[in-house]
């Protein structure tokens, strides 16, 4: 796995922020994720509670081979 593509950060208060990810796969690259603003178009599992875009149940951006599905997606629905 290129260096680029995978990151950790075993020191933030809040590792792992999801639970059902393997913690050595756990990649906290996009700690934010950047496919939120797509709304429906994102591709994760996530609900509405008041409005509100739900992502806890989702683990899209924090599997290890996730990358280069991330960047396909932004480069379908963004660029």
């Amino acid at each position: 796995m290129k260096n680029y593509k995978f990151f950790q950060n075993k020191n933030c208060e809040y590792f792992p922020c999801h639970k059902d990810v393997a913690q050595e796969n756990f990649n906290c690259l996009f700690c934010f994720c950047p496919l939120y603003l797509l709304d429906k178009k994102c591709g994760g599992n996530y609900k509405y509670i008041n409005n509100i875009k739900d992502c806890s149940n989702c683990n899209v951006p924090h599997i290890k081979g996730n990358y280069d599905l991330i960047l396909n997606i932004l480069k379908r629905e963004v660029f």
